[in-house]
């Protein structure tokens, strides 16, 4: 089948995306398909926590208490993450920091503005940190795996070249030219004149990895037998994905002066300790 001319296409799946559109005009105004995305994962994420604290005979109202100022601060939290580590792209237009429309939100600085928020909001309202926590990955990790589209769109967060069952093909005119790799460029396609790349849809393998997460959590949560289980799962479970992913994308934020990738070492890190922890405490209740 041919892709002549075609914004994006699956190449051995038989889609083929002839015009992606990045946003929406309403009234005159122009919203981007990634900010309705994002929303939406939100409210998705807010709802399953709600149902999740019925289920559990706690307050659904408190979480959505609670996700009014994480929400707040997991944007504040994922766009300093991004800034700081892109840093050389802002310190001579500080400006620039505050223009989200350009884009740069990182999802582990929002994972840690929404941990943070919780740690001071269960002890104001003198809850449960890690309870509360419990229910709060099962809309965390929803809203992860609809706000990863929001990057389809976009045509960003992909990986290197490949030509497996995923592979991926987009026009070049469509994307950042910064994430393009030589590596890509070496296998770069020309059909008809049109200039495409062809990479891992690493937004895709995250949305599925979290998918296959969230399936596990809600078969496990009525089984676990410590509050923070779940939470270690999730940072477990997600932890060990993101590693793997990062590996592949080509527009990884590093790590000052050394090339390492940031969110892959910490993601790393966090699965090592959410692991320790849950040996720990299952060695600890066998006993």
């Amino acid at each position: 089948m041919t892709t002549t001319g075609a914004d994006l296409s699956f190449v051995h799946l038989g889609i083929t995306i002839e015009h992606l559109p990045k946003s929406i005009d309403v009234f005159g105004f122009s919203i981007a398909f990634y900010g309705i995305i994002i929303g939406c994962g939100m409210l998705a994420g807010i709802w399953l926590a709600m149902r999740d604290a019925r289920r559990r005979g706690q307050d659904p109202e408190l979480y959505l208490d609670f996700a009014i100022y994480a929400i707040i601060f997991s944007i504040i939290g994922a766009r300093a993450y991004y800034v700081i580590f892109e840093w050389d792209a802002y310190k001579d237009n500080l400006l620039q920091i505050f223009n989200l429309r350009a884009g740069g939100l990182a999802i582990y600085g929002g994972v840690i503005g929404a941990v943070l928020t919780l740690l001071v909001f269960t002890r104001v309202r003198k809850v449960s940190f890690f309870s509360m926590a419990d229910t709060g990955v099962l809309g965390l990790i929803l809203g992860q795996i609809i706000g990863r589209w929001g990057n389809f769109f976009n045509t960003e967060a992909f990986g290197g070249y490949t030509d497996n069952l995923f592979a991926m093909r987009i026009k070049m005119s469509r994307v950042n030219p910064a994430m393009i790799s030589q590596e890509l460029l070496n296998h770069k396609i020309v059909e008809q004149g049109v200039e495409y790349i062809q990479v891992h849809p690493t937004f895709l393998y995250e949305s599925l990895w979290n998918l296959g997460l969230l399936l596990f959590m809600l078969w496990y949560r009525k089984r676990k037998k410590f509050d923070g289980e779940m939470f270690c799962i999730y940072l477990l479970g997600y932890g060990v994905g993101r590693a793997w992913i990062e590996g592949l994308r080509t527009d990884q934020l590093l790590l000052f002066g050394t090339g390492l990738p940031v969110s892959q070492c910490l993601s790393m890190i966090l699965a090592a300790g959410a692991a320790g922890v849950l040996i720990w405490r299952h060695r600890r209740l066998g006993k």
